[in-house]
């Protein structure tokens, strides 16, 4: 009898013994490509040997030490690095081990960031239908996935939610992509003024949305709108980059490619790879200045964060990724990898939607194509085709809920950043016999 309390009780899940590049290999000797890094994840893959040393290298001079009393060389590295590669302004890093924790942090900030400067009233979140910024409380409040929040509404602080940037399901058939980002932006600061510019404090999105939608990107002006929304209003721009950041999509940060900068943005996931739990709240200048000359506290913290071996890791992480060239494969084989999909799945009739950017791509599932009418949910299609991939020996992230928590399947893929162009075909068929079985 195992004394684990895992995710789904009901569940009996392999176990894993052993890790070898894109696969992971259980207990019976069976192998899987891991086909959505995890959760976007394992971005390095599940044997890479320089992150491996350097941890044990940290491990045998220093494991921890609390930032309450110290700081450490690799944590100092690390925040440098970031600090040099990431959007205009962004140069103050605060550490923390996981997504969840860096909204959290994020939250906390915007919040303490209004109160230094005079402004108390600014206490309201706004974010997006359908999104996702983790399971903490804050986190889980701040973001739009009903049936996540459901259970714990009456513990969840009040949020005001706006349209998602969701082309496929949003945008009307007499506008164009730019009229319908620019309608989303109006629509923001529709909101903002309906609940009083002066206390609202921030808006927070996910640059590519991840999980709870499958990789729907962004149209082209859409987050131009947004932060000239937030710049007119005084409102905090907060990107969550957790999954689609770290070069996920084809940037180290998902918002280089929409052209601006944004106040405050979280990552974590594939900062660590998986070899570390890891990750990171990424704020302005003029953020850190306030804290700096008013109180000089940032009221927050956590036992693990700046942890000097997950800092190491993420050193190594980041080496790997510009010693190797690794983003510019994310944009080869992501590439490789779409047309694959849209190869195999462009005509299929329950296919509504092929989408993402890099090697961040999703695969929308409906009953019907012409209307996008969604599956029916009772089918459970994405249970079923998680437990057929498996069986398949391929790891992917299937999930219920794509329109509205409830409504819509999708599977989203996000293999390591060192795929080859062989593994492009094994992913896509080892899928398609997978939706085959699922949908059957």
């Amino acid at each position: 009898m195992s004394h684990v309390f895992p995710r789904h009780t009901k569940a009996h899940l392999p176990k894993a013994v052993a890790g070898d590049g894109c696969y992971l290999i259980d207990s019976d000797g069976k192998r899987y490509f891991d086909g959505s890094g995890g959760a976007a994840v394992s971005c390095l893959g599940h044997s890479d040997a320089g992150v491996r040393e350097a941890v044990k290298a940290q491990l045998d001079s220093l494991a921890f030490a609390h930032t309450g009393f110290f700081t450490s060389d690799p944590a100092e590295e690390l925040a440098d690095m970031l600090a040099a590669r990431a959007p205009e302004g962004l140069e103050r890093v605060y550490f923390v081990s996981g997504g969840s924790e860096a909204v959290e942090a994020a939250l906390k900030l915007a919040r303490q960031y209004f109160l230094e400067i005079g402004e108390p009233k600014r206490h309201r979140i706004i974010a997006r239908r359908q999104s996702y910024h983790g399971n903490t409380l804050g986190a889980l409040a701040a973001g739009g996935n009903e049936w996540r929040r459901e259970p714990f509404a009456p513990l969840l602080i009040d949020t005001h939610l706006v349209s998602p940037c969701f082309e496929y399901r949003g945008k009307r058939a007499d506008e164009s992509a730019a009229e319908y980002g620019a309608r989303l932006a109006a629509e923001l600061e529709a909101e903002i003024e309906r609940l009083g510019p002066e206390t609202v404090m921030c808006f927070i999105a996910e640059t590519v949305g991840g999980a709870t939608a499958g990789a729907i990107t962004p149209v082209e002006g859409y987050f131009k709108g947004v932060r000239e929304v937030c710049d007119r209003h005084g409102v905090l721009l907060i990107l969550d980059e957790v999954m689609c950041g770290m070069g996920r999509t084809g940037s180290l940060f998902a918002c280089e490619q929409e052209g601006i900068s944004p106040d405050i943005v979280t990552i974590a996931k594939g900062l660590g790879a998986g070899y570390q739990p890891i990750g990171a709240m990424m704020c302005q200048n003029r953020i850190y200045d306030a804290i700096q000359g008013g109180s000089g506290f940032f009221q927050h913290g956590h036992t693990y964060l700046g942890h000097a071996a997950a800092a190491a890791a993420g050193v190594a992480v980041l080496r790997a990724f510009e010693e190797r060239d690794l983003i510019a494969n994310v944009r080869d084989k992501g590439a490789r990898l779409r047309a694959a999909l849209e190869a195999e799945f462009g005509q299929h009739p329950n296919v509504g939607d092929i989408r993402g950017r890099g090697l961040f791509l999703g695969v929308e599932f409906v009953a019907d194509r012409d209307t996008k009418e969604p599956l029916d949910p009772a089918r459970g299609v994405a249970g079923r085709l998680k437990a057929a991939a498996m069986q398949e020996g391929l790891i992917c992230y299937p999930m219920a809920g794509t329109i509205d928590g409830r409504r819509g399947d999708h599977v989203l893929l996000a293999p390591p950043f060192i795929m080859e162009d062989a593994q492009v075909d094994e992913v896509v068929g080892k899928l398609s016999r997978a939706v085959a079985t699922a949908l059957a």
